[in-house]
């Protein structure tokens, strides 16, 4: 028996030339009938696949080969307000204008839809204003042209501080300002890890279409959403996002548009020379006005750059504690990538114009605010 199992585990098995083309002989009527089981086979699948892809498509066209689809004859009469809200499909908006009264099917909406996909692919969320009894089709068309969008947003400018964010809010939603608030101070608000728990500097500067129904918690993660997606845009680290918020809020409150990539380096300049004229300090007057929340002064008291707090970048040498404002776009990105150049002086010489003078040296830094003390004068009130 030994023997017998030495013989079939280890002499070769392969067959000689001749046994393995008559062996092939053999196999091929069998291996013909396998093909054709697997032809089969695939084509099964196929007529499996193209029915429920039909399936799928009569889901979202109901009457895909089905009877006529009820529609209005049109053009409509009257007005109704409907919101195309974020994510929504074309049925969903469809539901929306047949509930509304614009259409009279959702199907028809759908149809006119599906007829041009490039069209629909236009449709923006926002508040439209429509006819009832419309046309499916007219109602798509009004839909895809983007300037029938009614303007219903909130905007929130450039460089506000948070508790003026959350007046602006306020005034538009009527949810009280304490609300706000409280959100900012909520462990349902969205900030990241970088923001230490601080919602300054992370309420993105722009036009919002909140939902009706949206809270102040919602409304504020949001806008802490967008400043998120800004940073990344910029290409700034997650590590470095409040540091970057922090100098985009100084060069906010200081540049007018042309010189904000300027005014970063300057900062940049500043810190990085602790052995220079300014010794590390930014000597900023936005950080003293965001200390007194006091707007409309172009420059600031000796009193007031004496104040201990620690924003008070005349008293302590380094960044602030965190941002000083909400930085818009430009801002971010100006303090992601500064502009070369050896600056550690600027002075906004004409507030009127924004005409802003750089300098390297103290000397000519001195003579450029000699311009500013000139405008002063003139205007004793602003200043």
């Amino acid at each position: 028996m030994n023997a017998h199992l030495e013989d079939d585990i280890f002499d070769d098995p392969r067959p000689s030339p001749k046994s393995r083309r008559e062996a092939s002989r053999h196999r091929r009527p069998e291996r013909r009938g396998r093909s054709i089981v697997a032809i089969v086979l695939a084509t099964a699948m196929v007529l499996v696949a193209a029915f429920f892809a039909f399936g799928f498509v009569r889901g979202l066209i109901p009457s895909f080969g089905g009877d006529e689809v009820a529609d209005f004859e049109g053009p409509g009469s009257g007005q109704v307000e409907i919101v195309v809200d974020e994510g929504q499909s074309g049925a969903d908006i469809g539901a929306t204008l047949e509930d509304a009264g614009v259409v009279k099917s959702a199907t028809a909406f759908v149809q006119a839809a599906a007829a041009e996909p490039d069209k629909a692919a236009k449709i923006q969320p926002g508040t439209y204003e429509l006819k009832k009894e419309m046309r499916a089709s007219d109602a798509f068309a009004w839909l895809a042209d983007t300037s029938n969008r009614v303007a219903k947003g909130i905007t929130i400018p450039e460089g506000l501080w948070a508790n003026e964010i959350y007046e602006r809010l306020s005034k538009a939603t009527e949810i009280p300002v304490e609300e706000y608030k409280q959100a900012a101070e909520s462990s349902e608000l969205e900030l990241p890890a970088e923001a230490n728990g601080k919602i300054e500097g992370w309420l993105f500067p722009s036009t919002y279409e909140f939902p009706k129904d949206a809270t102040a918690i919602q409304q504020l993660n949001t806008m802490i959403a967008m400043t998120m997606e800004e940073l990344e845009k910029a290409k700034v680290p997650q590590d470095e996002w409040e540091r970057t918020l922090t100098v985009a809020s100084i060069v906010e409150g200081e540049a007018g548009a042309a010189d904000r990539g300027k005014v970063a380096r300057v900062v940049e300049n500043r810190l990085k020379e602790v052995d220079g004229p300014t010794v590390g300090m930014l000597q900023m007057d936005s950080t003293v006005h965001y200390v007194y929340q006091e707007r409309g002064k172009a420059g600031t008291t000796d009193e007031m750059r004496a104040d201990e707090s620690p924003y008070n970048t005349y008293r302590h040498k380094g960044l602030p504690p965190g941002p000083i404002n909400n930085p818009g776009a430009a801002a971010i990105e100006a303090a992601a990538n500064p502009d070369e150049g050896d600056w550690l002086f600027f002075v906004t010489v004409n507030p009127d114009s924004g005409e802003t003078k750089f300098a390297r040296s103290q000397t000519d830094h001195d003579n450029n605010v000699k311009e500013f003390e000139q405008w002063c004068a003139a205007n004793r009130e602003r200043c």
